[in-house]
């Protein structure tokens, strides 16, 4: 990966290249805390810099040799140092102000966006094998919480159970926080648990995953507490055919503005595509959100080994919301859910 790395870097004109974002850091050292750590890599040097804390850390899992700073605050500083004399590709977007300016006191920059964008958006096996994980963990926590969730609880008390549940399963942690969001809080896209009692009738939104060795998962349901009304039960029907649709669609070589177009337009027949307002879907790796982005407004051709989820929602603000999402990998000739969860409209 390194070699490519460089290959690139020598098209920008730079002779050296420094990596800041953590995923970016993490996806070429290896290194678990990737937000105390950067990647310098020159013609001749590949180095994970990083501080006293992590030395024995960095030494296990590190593929890149480690150049240890006294205090995480030097790295700039070591970074000036290896870098003089060189012109430094810089992740532009990752640097504050601040330390782009004493960069560009002594160094000649170039900035470069996106760097890793092309290596990253197609995953290899081993990528795709701790996805995979992530992903059937989380299909066994909401196995799971099915025989734990009921009327009376907190939805910040299930969303802990979630938690616990794959942790102890063999998550380093959740991928994001959790969502859930019961009764007039399903109507938020991103409604994070809170201190809401789940009651008799709500329409509960559970959007969660796992994260194994730095990747992600990512999946979505919506429970019935019970009886909902007649509107309610036909957004659950309208949304899972605008979910079933979209997925039967995507594969290899198809844009994601055109599967993105097929959901929404089923949601349109059923005078809800109104109410669907954000993208159909994203990739998912060593980020939560990232590259493929299926949406309305952005062309992206889909590849084998990249991920997406498939995520259509409908949401009345202030009374109650659907959505239903699925992570799959995009394969030669076809694609691979990840996700296994029943999608049938589950009552409790």
């Amino acid at each position: 990966m390194i070699d490519l790395v460089r290959e690139k870097l020598a098209k920008t004109g730079a002779d050296a290249l420094l990596i800041t974002q953590p995923a970016n850091v993490r996806y070429l050292s290896g290194f678990g805390t990737p937000e105390d750590g950067r990647v310098f890599v020159t013609e001749d040097q590949a180095l994970l810099i990083t501080d006293g804390r992590y030395i024995a850390q960095a030494k296990e899992q590190s593929s890149l040799e480690q150049d240890i700073v006294a205090m995480g605050s030097q790295w700039p500083a070591r970074v000036l140092e290896l870098a003089k004399g060189k012109t430094l590709a810089v992740e532009a977007d990752h640097l504050t102000h601040a330390q782009f300016d004493l960069f560009a006191k002594d160094l000649k920059l170039v900035p470069v966006e996106s760097f890793l964008t092309e290596f990253r958006l197609i995953k290899q096996p081993h990528e795709i094998q701790l996805i995979s994980e992530a992903a059937k963990l989380t299909d066994e926590a909401f196995s799971h919480i099915l025989n734990v969730i009921k009327v009376g609880m907190k939805e910040v008390e299930v969303a802990l159970e979630l938690e616990r549940f794959m942790r102890t399963g063999g998550a380093d942690s959740v991928a994001f926080p959790i969502t859930v969001a019961s009764g007039y809080r399903s109507s938020m896209p991103h409604g994070t648990a809170s201190g809401k009692v789940i009651e008799a009738g709500d329409l509960v939104t559970l959007d969660f995953g796992a994260k194994i060795q730095g990747y992600h998962s990512d999946m979505t349901r919506t429970l019935a507490m019970g009886t909902i009304s007649e509107d309610e039960e036909k957004m659950y029907a309208a949304v899972l055919e605008a979910q079933e649709t979209a997925l039967a669609a995507i594969g290899p070589e198809k844009d994601g503005r055109e599967i993105d177009r097929i959901a929404r337009d089923i949601l349109g027949e059923h005078d809800l595509d109104q109410y669907f307002s954000h993208s159909l879907g994203h990739g998912v790796g060593m980020m939560i959100h990232e590259e493929p982005w299926l949406r309305s407004n952005m062309s992206y051709i889909l590849k084998a080994g990249m991920t997406a989820t498939i995520e259509p929602g409908a949401y009345i603000p202030g009374k109650y919301g659907v959505r239903i999402e699925d992570l799959l990998v995009i394969t030669s000739t076809t694609k691979h859910v990840l996700s296994s969860s029943d999608k049938s409209l589950i009552r409790l």
